[in-house]
């Protein structure tokens, strides 16, 4: 058939390879494809309207037709479209973000370099830690320690800090030197009558005793997500950062806050570090940096990583590594609006105010048969599923109960995520009390059509 009297669907099938997609299913259907946004939705290319409960991929804060944000984007590309900053030379738009984002920052920070998304981040964050590990004569302190179910990029280096098996799986990943720790699920991991803060405890035991086993000389960082995002938000137990930034203090170890989702809001504050009490060394940003209308990401430094760093390209003569889109001009032009609109509109506190309308909503839905557990904090929560409360578990196999029920949830206008058989929610912060009432609204008729089919 000639492309011309294909759907665009069939087109997609035909010439389209998907990321985290049944490459085998996609050639069967193709994708659901957007034609455009506004506000909190998106919709279709048959013109089906549907409430973006994921922000994209956690990422649209300010919703789909910002248009300060695009006039930022032509302004920039009538003035100066392209610029790099290799070799000492660079632009204003990157000058005044990397001015901004250090203002900003919830501890001290010194520099920051620019990258185009939070794989491509972290990635130079480990390559980074290892340069200056060389660059101290410190050779053997190498290895990075993350939690399992963390999330933190899919390149070779930040795919071995991530977590997720299913970011493992035939890649041979993760990488030697990369180790992971227990995830801190309080509802899915704690002993039987532990307490968060006894729970807690544990699992900064589990982390020293690791750090000893492998030799604190060998550790170069530990990174951690404020909430866990793509391993089904996971907000930690009481006392679960001061416990486990005491552990990386007492051994000399560097804490790396990937805040590439909860960065700028999602939480209540501006960062998910000050929810958290959390003083990293570094800071991983990205998303809602841009709202997504540009693909940026930043990494934060202080001085105590930056210098070292730097002696050691004073001696090579260059630090061998960059991108060469990292700190696009139009990308931080449009990086730059968007955290001024953050701050003109008090976004944060609008987060703030509307946030217990989602958490309050998901939480009068723990009474439905298909519902273990409702968590969160601020615009970003889950919805466990189980087919059986008592024993926390689903008589379908791992992820087949999330999936149904989000493709249900769909089919009613709401696009959500399913992290394995949680179904994840993450709207632009701008959303409104009625489209929360719509999501809630949908999001209950779906788990009873869901539980028809499968419990």
């Amino acid at each position: 058939m000639s492309d011309d009297l294909l759907s665009a669907e069939q087109r997609d099938a035909r010439y389209v390879m998907h990321p985290l997609t049944d490459a085998r299913a996609n050639l069967q259907s193709g994708s659901l494809l957007m034609e455009r946004g506004e506000g909190v939705y998106v919709f279709d290319n048959v013109g089906n309207r549907y409430i973006e409960a994921m922000a994209g991929l956690w990422s649209v804060g300010l919703g789909f037709s910002e248009q300060r944000l695009v006039e930022a984007a032509v302004k920039q590309l009538n003035r100066l479209p392209y610029y790099h900053n290799f070799s000492q030379k660079g632009h204003n738009p990157m000058v005044d973000l990397a001015e901004k984002l250090i203002g900003m920052a919830p501890v001290p920070m010194s520099k920051v370099f620019f990258t185009n998304s939070g794989s491509e981040a972290n990635d130079t964050v480990v390559k980074m830690l290892w340069y200056r590990s060389n660059a101290l004569g410190e050779t053997r302190r190498k290895k990075f320690i993350g939690r399992k179910k963390g999330y933190h990029g899919i390149t070779v280096a930040s795919g071995s800090l991530t977590g997720l098996p299913v970011n493992h799986r035939s890649f041979d990943l993760p990488l030697p030197g990369f180790l992971h720790v227990s995830t801190p699920h309080h509802w899915r991991e704690a002993q039987p009558g532990e307490s968060e803060e006894a729970f807690a405890t544990r699992l900064a035991t589990e982390l020293e005793d690791l750090i000893l086993k492998e030799g604190p000389e060998t550790i170069a960082a530990f990174v951690g997500e404020p909430v866990m995002g793509a391993g089904g938000v996971i907000a930690p137990p009481a006392t679960y950062w001061e416990k486990i930034q005491a552990v990386l203090s007492k051994y000399g170890i560097l804490l790396i806050a990937d805040e590439v989702i909860c960065g700028f809001g999602r939480t209540g504050n501006m960062f998910g570090c000050e929810t958290f009490g959390i003083k990293p060394d570094i800071m991983v940003l990205s998303k809602q940096l841009s709202s997504s209308y540009q693909p940026i990401s930043a990494i934060l430094l202080n001085e105590r990583v930056f210098e070292p760093i730097a002696d050691e390209t004073h001696t090579i003569g260059t630090f061998g590594h960059g991108f060469t889109g990292g700190g696009h001009p139009v990308a931080a032009a449009v990086a730059l609006e968007n955290l001024n609109i953050l701050e003109e509109r008090n976004i944060v506190g609008h987060v703030r105010d509307i946030s217990p309308a989602l958490q309050d909503g998901l939480r009068a839905l723990s009474d439905h048969p298909l519902v273990g557990e409702v968590r969160g904090l601020g615009l970003i929560a889950a919805v466990e599923l189980v087919t059986d409360k008592g024993a926390k578990s689903s008589r379908h196999p791992a992820g087949a109960l999330g999936k149904r029920a989000a493709a249900v949830l769909q089919n009613k206008g709401v696009i959500s995520r399913a992290a394995g058989d949680a179904l994840t929610f993450c709207p632009p912060m701008i959303i409104e009390k009625d489209q929360i009432d719509a999501i809630l609204t949908a999001l209950r008729s779906a788990l009873d059509e869901t539980a028809k089919e499968m419990l």
